[in-house]
């Protein structure tokens, strides 16, 4: 999986689970960000949310489930 397939699976997620539209969930959570695994040996991407408080509250515990089940990611477009 690449990081944007993976930064889409997120915003599917949010959608379905708290409401509002893909295009408001992909705006807040903004680029996922994708790192070496050199550096990265346990995780190697993460995001940084811009949205409203509820919103990064909400990115952030989705991102808390996904990140188990998805640990690495390839750098992908």
């Amino acid at each position: 999986m690449t990081g944007s397939e993976l930064r889409d699976v997120i915003v599917r997620h949010l959608a379905k689970s708290k409401g509002g539209g893909t295009v408001r969930w992909r705006a807040a959570i903004g680029e996922l960000k994708v790192y070496s695994l050199s550096t990265h040996g346990h995780c190697n991407w993460d995001v940084r949310p811009a949205g409203t408080t509820y919103e990064m509250a909400e990115i952030e515990r989705a991102v808390d489930v996904l990140r188990l089940a998805h640990p690495f990611v390839d750098v992908g477009v």
